[in-house]
């Protein structure tokens, strides 16, 4: 394996980096990894790394400098490096397999807002991750740029919410929630959390694994004030 320390990582790929702007979780999603250039910069590629990265179509390549230090900088087989660097084999479609494989668009109730479950509503609030995963369920609407949700669109899902009553759990997805403004989340959390017949306001979030600089002193206690719990579905972290 060749995986440095991050310390080290940091060191030999990001030598003007400070410790504080390393930790920063603004200048993480500024510095992200998002094409070939820089991507072969840091890794040794394999050609058909190299050949899926030149013929990305669909979800693009994006990864914090923060997760790319836990990756292997040589082995292409590395479990880790499999979840963040494309390979040919994504662009494999077989037989059985959707564009929109749990079904979302069929549900999907008022932009953003999608209605599977009686109780349940799975609320979509941006369409942006710190780090797209290889495997996303969501790959045909996170990083396209086709769907950019707004404030507009938030009140048609809310209105949806308020008039459901049979709503009682709202799970706030993405793309990532967490990589919004404290302000934009807060405002979110506040109007779901003030509709009286939901008891359980949720956030799914990668954040904590992929952009740990994020979870910040000021978000926890705005989600402590909200009473969110933070879900976070296959952590992918070694460390």
């Amino acid at each position: 394996m060749s995986v440095l320390s991050r310390a080290a990582f940091r060191r030999r790929f990001y030598p003007d980096a400070t410790a504080r702007e390393w930790n920063d979780w603004r200048w993480q999603l500024k510095r992200r990894i998002s094409d070939l250039e820089e991507l072969q910069r840091i890794f040794k590629l394999s050609d058909d790394e190299r050949k899926a990265v030149a013929d990305l179509n669909r979800l693009p390549l994006g990864i914090t400098p923060y997760y790319a230090s836990l990756l292997d900088l040589e082995d292409p087989n590395h479990p880790l490096r499999k979840t963040k660097i494309p390979t040919t084999a994504e662009f494999i479609l077989s037989p059985g397999e959707y564009n929109d494989p749990l079904g979302e668009e069929q549900h999907r109730v008022a932009p953003g807002l999608v209605h599977t479950y009686p109780d349940k509503v799975l609320f979509l609030a941006t369409d942006f991750c710190a780090t797209f995963c290889r495997y996303c369920m969501r790959s045909r609407l996170v990083g396209q740029g086709t769907y950019v949700p707004n404030l507009a669109m938030w009140e048609q899902a809310l209105e949806y919410i308020r008039e459901h009553t049979e709503v009682r759990d709202v799970l706030v997805s993405g793309g990532d929630p967490l990589i919004m403004s404290d302000e934009r989340i807060e405002w979110l959390l506040s109007r779901i959390r003030a509709i009286p017949h939901v008891e359980l306001l949720r956030l799914g979030t990668k954040v904590p694994t992929v952009l740990p600089q994020r979870v910040t002193p000021a978000l926890c206690r705005m989600l402590k004030k909200s009473s969110s719990p933070v879900h976070q579905p296959s952590p992918d972290s070694p460390r």
